[in-house]
């Protein structure tokens, strides 16, 4: 086995299985600073992790999705889970779209406890944010080991680095 397909096994283990993490999800402000430097903007979500992507159930005119319309790069970090990286995040559209159903339904099952109480199925607006992670660092043991992954081409790299 890879290192890299050791450093997926971890993260499955972590985040997989239908579990449903919180992340912290990093986007770029709309609005430069006063020194016209782009301004990072971070909040907590709920999110379930599949095969390298994570989903978040969320609302189309939310500013986390005006600013990934804007500029799709995103970055997380999984709560207590030594798990973080970047990626790019993608509008799947309203949750009850029929190309959504398969997803929809594991959605509802992670999120059980509160998915009905935050989420409004008959409004278009509420749709499925889909993660999908370029790179990531995953530390094991305290930090006596490190995956640095590159998700685009499947390989271990040096850290932050995509080859």
């Amino acid at each position: 086995m890879s290192r890299y397909q050791e450093g997926l096994q971890v993260i499955e283990e972590r985040c997989g299985n239908g579990r449903d993490n919180v992340i912290s999800l990093a986007t770029i402000a709309m609005e430069p600073n006063g020194d016209g430097i782009p301004r990072p903007y971070v909040r907590e979500v709920d999110a379930y992790y599949e095969d390298g992507v994570f989903y978040v159930t969320t609302w189309a005119k939310s500013t986390k999705m005006q600013q990934i319309a804007q500029n799709p790069e995103v970055a997380f970090a999984v709560s207590d889970q030594w798990f973080s990286g970047d990626g790019s995040g993608e509008n799947l559209g309203w949750v009850l779209d029929p190309k959504n159903a398969s997803l929809r339904t594991k959605l509802r099952e992670a999120f059980a406890p509160w998915y009905d109480f935050a989420n409004d199925e008959s409004n278009e607006d509420c749709i499925i944010l889909a993660i999908r992670i370029t790179r990531a660092t995953v530390i094991k043991d305290h930090g006596a080991v490190r995956y640095h992954m590159d998700f685009i081409n499947k390989v271990e790299t040096e850290e932050g680095k995509i080859q």
